[in-house]
């Protein structure tokens, strides 16, 4: 390899301690890219469906894309996956921040950890070497004390970190991964993973980015962004996300009460610009970016919330505020610390809680079941309270650690209708009543269960080539970039066919562990209109949503029962190998 990848894949067993380098051929990049695409292949090629995610024998996978680590801005991304312990299907988390660039600079493309160490351990990756060292005095840490703690160890205040806290280390099911402290590949309980292999982290330095093909083209279109981010980007660079939730819920579409209602009153108190002005220290961002559109916060009162950190993002901000009916910024910022400094996703967190919160007003939840906790909507302190016993699954919070599917099941008397997910993860913070139908889309129809990126084919390219959504390239400027980067001349269909290969991958993956048509279904409480406001009453019609799927499925070459793509597409997209696979497990249409 010669552009933009080093051809390496580094290869971890924790079991035997036995570490191994693998050089894939060109052609292996140029079909399945990086990120998604690898965590897609290395699952459905080494994760059997009978493997439990918590196991030894599920893999755990970072994975670059060719564009990691170049510097122009959207190029420090990652991917980390495995199968999950939040839904039992396919699962993978996006990243930003600086631990990817420094990876792809210490000379690997990605890392595949196998196995579980019989104490804890992290990895130690530098300039094309690797080494498992022990981690026993780290764990038990906060990622903030234990990236401290590694940098002195190694001598190096440069090193970069991929790592988790308790959270991550007692298995909650939707557990993250935090890069650089500040950045979290929040989704699938990737993090949970991470912590049954005793993984506490993988600490990196390198100094050699790969070599690029056409520097021109690259540094031209970074030229291009400086001169017209600011123009672009709106609010970004000023607030990060978040900008003015006021009107957000004017207009009635803010998710607030575990998604019972779409407008809040709250709203002004926890949108970015008021958190900005009142604890805001700086903008922050990642490698390689001008756009800096991450907050980084301090307060004293009524919570200690230290810069380290950073700050609340809009996900963060309507999951831990609006979504639990709490219009305290400072306490929102101080749950985002919590949930980064033990490795806790946000999203899921704040819609357990929220849920939670709906089960307790309703009747469902006592007093003496929650171990004293007030659960009312708006109760911040029991929300702060709440985050830091679910990081050590203590009393209550270990229940809610499980995550809103399994909180139901146990509950039952009904709570199963206000109980927020697909396929078992919790929602993002996009109400589907509000948004429209194609959201819903989204949320159905994605492979790691509900989110709002995950159905759209340039999307899903960006998570394998490793790209963020932020910076304003369009689909010729993202051509333009890849191949200026890689040499490959690929053309924008090519570009989304890698998307749809992925995509496919996944689905199959899903497809394996028993998952059908009949599991791509909405959450029921979109079924039912908001009760006030300006959208009341406004809800997804199931008729419409059934026409819609069945619609996706035809355009995907998909299978209308098994929702799975047909050997014919499988032919097409270059993976027919998938089809021997599906055909194994009798699940080849």
């Amino acid at each position: 390899m010669k552009n933009g990848c080093n051809g390496k894949i580094l290869r971890v067993n924790l079991s035997s301690s036995d570490i191994s380098v693998e050089e894939p051929e060109e052609d292996f990049y140029r079909t399945y890219f990086g990120g998604w695409g690898f965590v897609a292949y290395y699952l459905l090629n080494e994760v059997p469906p009978e493997v439990e995610p918590l196991a030894p024998e599920n893999k755990l996978i970072f994975a670059l894309g060719p564009v990691t680590g170049v510097p122009i801005a959207g190029s420090a991304r990652n991917a980390v996956g495995a199968k999950s312990p939040l839904t039992g299907l396919f699962g993978e988390g996006d990243v930003g921040g600086w631990w990817n660039a420094e990876l792809k600079r210490a000379g690997y493309d990605a890392i595949i950890v196998e196995g579980k160490a019989e104490k804890p351990v992290y990895l130690w990756i530098h300039d094309g070497e690797a080494e498992i060292r022990d981690a026993s005095h780290l764990w038990g840490q906060s990622t903030a004390e234990s990236q401290t703690m590694i940098r002195k160890e190694l001598d190096d205040r440069r090193i970069r970190t991929a790592q988790i806290g308790p959270g991550g280390e007692n298995m909650v099911r939707y557990a993250c991964v935090i890069n650089d402290l500040r950045h979290a590949a929040g989704r699938s309980g990737i993090g949970a993973v991470m912590g049954s292999k005793n993984l506490k982290a993988v600490a990196c330095r390198g100094h050699k980015l790969p070599d690029i093909a056409d520097p021109k083209a690259v540094r031209a279109m970074q030229k291009w962004l400086m001169e017209n981010y600011k123009e672009r980007c709106g609010t970004l660079p000023q607030y990060g996300m978040g900008f003015n939730l006021k009107g957000s819920s004017d207009g009635g579409g803010l998710p607030t009460h575990n998604f019972r209602d779409g407008v809040f009153e709250g709203a002004e108190k926890i949108s970015a610009e008021t958190v900005m002005e009142s604890i805001g220290v700086r903008m922050g961002g990642c490698y390689a970016c001008p756009i800096k559109c991450k907050k980084v916060v301090q307060a004293q009162e009524p919570y200690k919330v230290r810069q380290i950190y950073g700050g609340p993002e809009y996900e963060t901000l309507a999951s831990l505020g609006s979504c639990c009916g709490i219009a305290d910024a400072v306490a929102v910022s101080k749950g985002h610390e919590i949930c980064n400094a033990y490795s806790i996703d946000t999203i899921s967190a704040g819609v357990s809680i929220a849920f939670a919160m709906e089960c307790y007003e309703n009747g469902l939840l006592t007093k003496e079941d929650t171990g004293g906790l007030e659960l009312n909507f708006g109760n911040a302190e029991a929300m702060v309270e709440l985050l830091e016993l679910i990081a050590y699954r203590k009393g209550f919070g270990d229940f809610v650690a499980e995550g809103t599917k399994r909180m139901s099941e146990k509950i039952g008397k009904g709570s199963e209708a206000f109980a927020v997910h697909t396929k078992g993860q919790e929602v993002p913070m996009h109400d589907p009543r509000a948004r429209g139908p194609q959201l819903g889309m989204s949320y159905v129809m994605s492979p790691t269960g509900a989110d709002h990126v995950h159905t759209s084919l340039s999307s899903i390219f960006k998570n394998c080539a490793a790209i963020c959504v932020v910076p304003p390239f369009d689909q010729e400027q993202m051509r333009d970039i890849v191949n200026g980067v890689t040499g490959w001349n690929l053309s924008i269909e090519e570009l989304e066919k890698v998307g749809e290969r992925a995509m496919d991958m996944a689905r199959a993956f899903n497809t394996l562990l028993g998952q059908t048509a009949e599991d791509d279904k909405t959450a029921p409480r979109f079924t039912t209109g908001f009760t006030f406001g300006p959208r009341e009453g406004q809800h997804i019609d199931l008729e419409e949503l059934e026409k819609s799927r069945q619609e996706y499925y035809q355009q995907m070459g998909w299978d209308a029962t098994l929702a799975v793509p047909t050997q014919a597409r499988l032919e097409e997209l270059r993976i027919g190998w998938l089809a021997d696979k599906l055909a194994e497990y009798n699940k080849l249409p």
